[in-house]
């Protein structure tokens, strides 16, 4: 079984296609995801928009920094 993300029609490279950068933006979203949604389920019984922050950190933050890193 092969994973992996392709992002095609982006100008940061000359081939215009992106496969390691994605790939490896999934795979730390993952690894976010798998620490910071169940913190942030508990902490939004508490406090409902920073519970929301946290739960939303992955796909906003981590994914988007780790993809845009690398260039290829």
């Amino acid at each position: 079984m092969t994973v992996g993300c392709v992002q095609c029609g982006t100008h940061s490279n000359p081939c215009r296609c992106k496969i390691v950068g994605p790939t490896l933006g999934f795979l730390a979203f993952v690894g976010a995801a798998v620490v910071e949604w169940p913190v942030g389920a508990v902490v939004y019984c508490f406090r409902h928009m920073k519970g929301r922050r946290i739960m939303a950190h992955p796909a906003t933050v981590v994914y988007p920094r780790v993809s845009n890193a690398i260039p290829i």
